[in-house]
C-alpha cells in the first residue's frame, strides 16, 4: 500500500505518517523544505517506517503535478492521499484585511487540497481501497478566533470540496472524508503565549489539548478497510470542544 502526505514532515502529518507506516504503508511525503523532509525521513526511517520524500510546494499547480509525474513515473498506483497542507497564516480582520493575505491562505488551504487530489486521482483509480483524507477545522463551526475568519472560510471550502469529491468520485470506489481538529498541541500555535494556550483547556470538555497521534489513530481508521462505507463524511476530533 502507498499513501502519499502532503507536508508530511513535522506535526500531525508526521504522526499520520508514523501510523501508516506502521500499518503497512509506504510513505510518500511532499514538502517546501528539503532539510524538514531529510529530517522527517529520519525520524520514519528508526521507526522503520517506508518512506521517501518529494520537494514540491502544494500551493503551486506545477510543482504539486510535477511530484505526481514522479510518482507516476516509479508506481502504477498509490492507495491514499492524505492531504495535510495547511495553516493559519497570520491574523487579519476582514475590514483591512490585505487581499494579498487572502489568497495566501486560500493557497495554503484550499488550493493545495484540489491541485493535490485531482493529480491523484489516476492514481488512486488503480488503489487498494482508495480514499482521499482532508482537513477541515473546529474554525468552521465556530467561525475562527479574531483575525482568523478568512483561515475559517477556507476549512469550510475544504469541507465543501470533500462532499463534492466523495459524490463525483464514487464511482470509481475512491472514498473522501475529512477530519476537523479541535486545539491540538502543536508548532500551529507556537506564536501563541503558552499561558494563552493552557486555558483553551477550559473550552474542551476533556479539559486538555488534544495530541498529533489521536488525530493520526482517525486518518489510520478512515483509510482502512473498517471506514469502508464512510464517504463524504467530517469527522469532529477535538475533545467535546464544539459543544461549549
Amino acid at each position: 500500500m502507498r499513501a502519499v502526505i502532503t507536508g508530511g514532515t513535522k506535526g500531525i502529518g508526521l504522526s499520520v505518517a508514523i501510523a501508516l507506516g506502521k500499518a503497512g504503508y509506504h510513505i510518500i511525503l511532499t514538502g517546501r523544505s528539503q532539510e524538514r523532509g531529510d529530517s522527517a525521513i529520519k525520524v520514519l526511517s528508526e521507526q522503520s517506517v517506508s518512506v521517501e520524500f518529494i520537494l514540491a510546494n502544494s500551493m503551486v499547480e506545477k510543482d504539486i503535478n510535477q511530484a505526481f509525474d514522479q510518482i507516476s513515473k516509479k508506481y502504477d498506483s498509490i492507495d491514499l492521499l492524505v492531504n495535510n497542507i495547511g495553516g493559519l497564516v497570520g491574523r487579519q480582520r476582514f475590514e483591512k484585511m490585505e487581499t494579498s493575505f487572502m489568497r495566501n491562505v486560500m493557497a495554503l488551504n484550499f488550493d493545495s487540497a484540489f491541485f493535490a487530489s485531482r493529480a491523484a486521482i489516476p492514481l488512486l483509480k488503480k488503489g487498494l481501497n482508495p480514499s482521499i483524507i482532508n482537513y477541515s477545522s473546529i474554525a468552521t463551526t465556530s467561525g475562527g478566533g479574531i483575525g482568523a475568519g478568512i483561515y475559517a472560510a477556507s476549512k469550510a471550502a475544504i469541507e465543501g470540496l470533500t462532499r463534492a469529491l466523495a459524490k463525483d468520485l464514487a464511482e470509481y470506489g475512491i472514498r473522501v472524508n475529512a477530519v476537523s481538529p479541535g486545539t491540538i498541541d502543536t508548532d500551529f500555535h507556537a506564536a501563541t503565549d503558552r499561558t494563552i494556550i493552557e486555558s483553551w483547556k477550559d473550552s474542551i470538555l476533556m479539559k486538555r489539548l488534544g495530541q498529533p497521534a489521536e488525530v493520526a489513530s482517525v486518518i489510520e481508521f478512515l483509510a482502512s478497510e473498517k471506514a469502508s462505507f464512510l464517504t463524504g463524511e467530517i469527522i469532529q476530533v477535538n475533545g467535546g470542544q464544539a459543544f461549549i
